[in-house]
Formats: structure tokens, C-alpha cells, sequence
């Protein structure tokens, strides 16, 4: 999938090989969508991939003196729904980070990935859009600040150049007269792509509007502002009138396609009415509804390792750490983490069922944070700690999840299983004593197509006690 592979230790490094290979490189942190591009053969011509995920500083979360908010490169989606401030000053962008994927993929998906990505229908989009969000643009000839209403140019497309590294993402945080929420209508309640969503801020005197956001996602090329729908309702009361005609006029901003998900009228309907339930819910005061307080990270206590020195691959060995055991791999630098388990480690235990990130059958530990294996690229475990479900028992004696999934008859066909145990495990660890929400939550990212999910519920709940 890749000639060379560098996991970098500081942005100048990043920059100088930018300049020098431009197309022929790219960066790569959380790598969810650029894995899939590269086994899709969408991106073409890559020779070489940067691997800016352990540069020290570049995953914060701060506000500044003027109260703006930035986030640096390496924030994840789980950083962001686990952030106090963002979901105090920014909850419109906390609500669509917890809307994408799964927990594993939100432990290793960034929110700069996500803008670069480019897709219309990517989450994190509107809500930054919606909150007057920039970016910061780093090459070897100097530093420039994009305003994201003029960073795409296209489906998929921005004005980024190739020599180009994203090292910022800024943005007023809400004001406390301003409120706001994200939403989000897909084909099923977790792992979906958005068929439509929409962010909502108001600022409101009294129940009267000052100014009005409301951004669509999915139903035009690039994400958009519904223009007229927010005039509409600036100086005008918040009540059920308004919010029927701003409603109506956010529909019209809506130029969907029709496509296998579903047609263009019947998304022009939803975004009508994801617009009226979005500003219905600020108006009762229930715009945060549905978002758990304390929600399901799968992550655990340790800290992410930084690397010391640059490594180049496949120049290099890779040296990893896999169930409190050290291995050198010779081999399998252009591989996903998954394959170089499963065919360099022979920890077969690690199961290939999507190869896409759907299905969770491949999750593992990596650094203490739950991971799909499929979307991580094996030079990544350079200098990382990795824990498969070969891992999870001491010695001889099972791990308690495993041993309730024995007494419960939750293993079925077993070939889902290595997943939901790695997933239930993380979870015991973060939550000792999780809710039944909880244990949902926790395996949404995993699918099993045998049957319900009954017995495995039960088998977590049980691992609980």
C-alpha cells in the first residue's frame, strides 16, 4: 500500500519531507480514512507515508486569552466527547464526534482528518463550520490561516497543497447566551454515515434570536450554510412558528443526489425536519438530550509512548511489545497492523472479518486505547505496547470476561468473539461496574451475525459482578 513509511518526531520534519515529495507523500495520524483510500485504490501515485500520531503537543485541547478554542492535529473524536470544555463551550462538536463510528474508531480518528477528508457527509464538519471555524496551514514557505467556509473546493477537494501539514484548528468558543446541538439521520444508530445532519447555534436574548447557525451536511457538495433560514430567524422570536418556516427554508438549501442510501426528496424532507427537532430541543431546553454525561471511551489508564528518534520503514526493524512480549519484525512494513499479527505474529487470535472497520472482529489494545487493528498501519506499533485476546488471560486463568462468556454461551460461531471480549474487557477496566447503556455503547463497534446480542449483554453483565 506504501513504499516508506516514517513515523516523525517533530512538525519540521513532517514539512521538509512534504516539500520534498509533495504528492508523492502524505501525512497520516489516525489513518481511518486514508487506510481504506489506500486498499481502495482511491488515492493514487503515494509513495510515501508520515506518521505524525506521537509528536509531543500536538493532541490538545486549550482556549486562549480572547476565549478561542484550539485543537491541535492529533485531538481524536474521543478527546473531543471526553473534553469538559468542548462540551461546555463547543457542544455542537462534542454531539458529532460522539456521532462517528464506534469507540475504536473514535480512539484513533482525528477531527483534522476528518476536515481534510473532505467528505460532505463527515460529521465534525458542520458543527466547525457552524462555530466559525480555521485552520492552520504549516509548510517549509511559512504558515497561512484558511477560514473552513473557504477550505473545500469541491467533494473531497480543498485548497490544501500537498506541501502542506494541518497543525491547527481554532474557533470562538459559545458564548453563554448562545446555545446549540448537532444532528444526525443515518441507516442505523452506530457505524453509519450521515444521510443528513445538521448544526444548530443560536444566540438568544430573552427567547428572541440575535444570530443563527445552521449548517447542512450531506445534501449539498460542500457543507453549507442554510443562508436564508438563518436571517429568517434573527430578531425573530424562537417559538413553534419560526422554527416551522426556518425550517422550510433550511430544506430549500438542501441540493441532495440520490444515491443507494436514499433519495434527494426523501433527504430534502429530513433535513426539514432534523431542523425543526434541532431548534424545538433549543427552545425546551433539551438540546443535550440523549448525549450521556460520563460516556464509553475504551480507554485505559496508560500513557501514550513518544518516540525518541525518528524510524523509517522498511528500512528499519519494527519493535513492538505484544502481550508483555518483545518482537522484531523484519517484515510486513507495508501491511496493516492486523495482517502483520496475524501473519508475521501468528496471533491468530486477531480476527480479519471487514478488513474496513465495520465489524470489530480485529479489535485490540494499542498504547492502552481500544483500536480496530484493520485501520492501523503496522509501523505504527513501532515502539508501542499492543495487547491481542491471546493477552487477556493470566497464565492459565481466564480473564473474568472470558470466563463469562464461557458460563453464558455467549461464544456462539466464535469468530466475533476475540472483538467483544477485547471490547468488554476495556470497558470492566474503564468502568468496573458498567450500566446496560454502557455495555451498548462499548460494543457498538463490534457485530455478531449469528445472532442477538442477548447472551453477550448478559456475559458483561455478569463479568461485572
Amino acid at each position: 500500500m506504501w513504499h516508506n513509511y516514517i513515523n516523525a518526531t517533530s512538525t519540521d520534519e513532517v514539512i521538509k519531507v512534504l516539500g520534498e515529495k509533495k504528492e508523492r507523500a502524505r501525512v497520516i495520524a489516525g489513518g481511518t480514512d486514508l487506510i481504506l483510500e489506500l486498499e481502495r485504490g482511491v488515492r493514487k501515485g503515494l509513495e510515501t507515508l508520515i506518521d505524525v500520531s506521537r509528536i509531543p503537543n500536538l493532541d490538545q485541547i486549550t482556549i486562549d486569552e480572547n476565549d478561542v478554542i484550539h485543537l491541535g492535529p492529533l485531538v481524536t473524536h474521543n478527546a473531543c466527547v471526553g473534553s469538559k470544555l468542548i462540551r461546555k463551550k463547543a457542544y455542537p462538536l462534542a454531539r458529532a464526534a460522539w456521532e462517528v463510528g464506534a469507540p475504536q474508531i473514535r480512539n484513533r480518528g482525528t477531527i483534522a482528518g476528518n476536515l481534510i477528508t473532505a467528505s460532505p457527509a463527515n460529521d465534525t464538519i458542520s458543527p466547525l463550520m457552524a462555530l466559525g471555524a480555521s485552520v492552520t496551514l504549516l509548510s517549509t514557505r511559512g504558515e497561512r490561516i484558511v477560514p473552513l467556509k473557504d477550505f473545500y473546493t469541491g467533494v473531497r477537494k480543498t485548497v490544501m497543497q500537498a506541501d502542506e501539514m494541518l497543525v491547527d484548528i481554532s474557533f470562538p468558543a459559545l458564548k453563554k447566551t448562545q446555545r446549540g446541538t448537532f444532528l444526525k439521520l443515518a441507516l442505523r444508530r452506530a457505524q453509519a454515515i450521515s444521510l443528513v445532519n445538521a448544526s444548530i447555534i443560536v444566540d438568544l436574548k430573552e427567547d428572541t434570536v440575535r444570530s443563527a447557525s445552521i449548517t447542512l451536511g450531506a445534501v449539498t457538495p460542500i457543507i453549507t450554510h442554510a443562508e436564508e433560514a438563518e436571517k429568517f430567524l434573527v430578531k425573530r422570536k424562537l417559538n413553534k412558528k419560526n422554527i416551522a418556516q426556518a425550517a422550510e427554508l433550511a430544506m430549500q438549501a438542501a441540493h441532495p443526489i440520490d444515491d443507494v442510501r436514499g433519495s434527494a426528496a426523501y433527504r430534502r424532507e429530513m433535513v426539514r425536519v432534523i431542523t425543526s427537532r434541532g431548534l424545538t430541543a433549543i427552545l425546551d431546553g433539551k438540546e443535550q438530550a440523549g448525549m450521556p454525561k460520563n460516556p464509553v471511551l475504551l480507554w485505559g489508564n496508560e500513557t501514550e509512548p513518544k518516540l525518541q528518534t525518528t524510524s523509517e520503514f522498511p528500512a528499519s526493524t519494527i519493535e513492538t511489545t505484544i502481550n508483555g512480549k518483545a518482537y522484531s519484525f523484519t517484515s510486513g512494513a507495508n501491511k496493516t497492523l492486523l495482517r502483520l499479527l496475524r501473519e508475521e505474529g501468528m496471533l491468530t487470535g486477531v480476527k480479519e472479518g471487514c478488513a474496513e472497520g465495520e465489524c470489530g472482529a480485529c479489535t485490540v489494545f494499542m498504547d492502552g486505547k481500544a483500536v480496530m487493528a484493520c485501520l492501523v498501519p503496522a509501523p505504527r506499533a513501532h515502539g508501542s505496547e499492543i495487547t491481542t485476546v491471546e493477552g487477556l488471560a493470566d497464565g492459565d486463568k481466564l480473564h473474568p470476561i472470558q470466563e463469562a462468556f464461557v458460563e453464558n454461551s455467549a461464544v456462539q460461531c466464535g469468530y466475533c468473539t476475540p472483538g467483544f471480549l477485547m471490547s468488554g474487557a476495556k470497558l470492566l477496566e474503564e468502568k468496573p461496574n458498567p450500566t446496560r447503556n454502557e455495555i451498548e455503547q462499548a460494543i457498538t463497534g463490534n457485530l455478531c451475525r449469528c445472532t442477538g446480542y442477548y447472551k453477550i449483554v448478559k456475559a458483561i453483565e455478569e463479568a461485572s459482578h
